[in-house]
């Protein structure tokens, strides 16, 4: 199993010096090889290889214009034409958008493998410097002498800071003991996460606590131009950002680990976050609730934990059905926050009711199909039956 460590890194000017020039020189390499994989296509058709990309990266660096990247390290560039590879493998398959063109502006990295960097005795020497990378250890299970990385990577953020991440080989862990307990999660704008058992965990809105300041180094930093001033106002509004942005992760982390360790069975809903942040008066709201890395997290830690994370199908009803008897209603507006079944005339929190749905949607779908998390065609007791999920579309009007 991989496993990272990120450390806050506090290189010396030289080595700041060496850094800044090996990230110039990989965005240079990964812009111009996209260009040249872009032309090739539209003018040929053609893909372009991993080894023609190697082979051009050879005959720039003998040419005299691009002679400067000799100067820095030689596995950062070739490491940036292995991930600009996987990219496209990645895009051609499905499972991500096209490669973009990299900007200085943003978050800079440069991947070191195992022959352009050494550790002895807790000092990472990184290739084409002199002297040890000084970085703060944090993780005290873990003896930074004994720690055998494949690769690290040196990174930079818009605000300044510096971080070195180990990327290590590790053993799997080993499961939590059972909990007894199954879980299913509605998560929400109000309310982040409702689960079954009648739990609301507020939403913490951390770019709308942020926001008045984060507005106020905006303008400040629209009112100056080029110049050192603009750099200075523009690393405010990268600190306000990361601010936000390590306050969710902290909650998201926090509330992951918590459900992980409180249940054997977390039932979640299929959530179409990409189209819901195409909605221009809920955009900012659905992307700052993190809904897609809450996931992410949820995965791999249910993986290592040795708990089973069931996914249901996005069109289930689960709002619009009662949990008690299994009554679906015709129509439910997003307004309506509770809701009497007029099959058992069971009074349901909407959320607290569509949690519960979940959990049995999971439960049934982890009985009538083991491994698969599809969430259709869940059957339940009572008078009416959801609909199958493949049914759930909106019917086109005929003119």
């Amino acid at each position: 199993m991989r496993a990272a460590y990120k450390c806050r890194a506090y290189p010396d000017p030289e080595q700041a010096a060496i850094f800044g020039r090996t990230f110039g020189c990989v965005r240079l390499v990964w812009n111009k090889t996209l260009a040249e994989r872009r032309r090739a296509y539209h003018a040929d058709g053609t893909r372009t290889s991993y080894k023609q990309t190697d082979a051009a990266l050879t005959l720039w660096k003998k040419s005299e214009d691009l002679a400067f990247l000799n100067e820095v390290s030689c596995v950062p560039l070739q490491q940036a034409l292995r991930h600009q590879h996987a990219a496209f493998a990645n895009f051609f398959a499905g499972r991500a958008r096209y490669p973009r063109f990299k900007n200085r502006n943003s978050r800079q990295s440069a991947h070191y493998t195992r022959s352009a960097f050494r550790i002895r005795n807790g000092q990472l020497q990184i290739a084409k410097t002199t002297r040890p990378l000084a970085f703060v250890w944090s993780f005290d299970d873990v003896d930074l002498a004994t720690l055998n990385p494949t690769m690290v990577v040196i990174s930079r953020d818009p605000d300044g800071r510096w971080y070195t991440t180990f990327a290590v080989d590790t053993d799997t862990p080993k499961p939590l003991p059972a909990a007894g307990h199954q879980i299913g999660i509605d998560l929400g704008v109000k309310d982040f996460m409702v689960t079954s058992d009648g739990d609301h965990l507020a939403n913490p809105r951390h770019l709308e606590r942020k926001a008045a300041n984060l507005a106020r180094y905006q303008r400040r930093m629209a009112r100056k131009p080029g110049s050192a001033n603009r750099r200075k106002a523009k690393a405010k509004v990268a600190r306000s950002h990361r601010k936000v942005r390590n306050a969710r992760r902290d909650f998201l982390h926090r509330t992951s680990t918590g459900l992980v360790r409180q249940a054997d069975t977390i039932v979640i809903e299929d959530l179409a976050v990409a189209g819901m942040v195409r909605n221009r008066k809920l955009a900012r709201a659905v992307a700052d609730c993190g809904w897609g890395e809450f996931r992410r997290q949820l995965e791999y830690k249910a993986d290592r934990a040795g708990r089973t994370l069931i996914v249901v199908d996005r069109w289930y009803p689960s709002s619009k059905t009662c949990s008690h008897c299994g009554h679906l209603l015709t129509e439910l507006s997003l307004s309506t926050r509770a809701w009497s079944c007029p099959g058992c005339r069971t009074r349901h929190d909407r959320d607290v009711n569509a949690a519960k749905n979940i959990l049995a949607a999971g439960r049934a779908v982890a009985g009538a199909c083991p491994g698969e998390v599809c969430g259709a065609d869940v059957r339940r007791q009572g008078p009416s039956l959801p609909q199958s999920a493949a049914k759930q579309k909106h019917l086109r009007r005929e003119p």
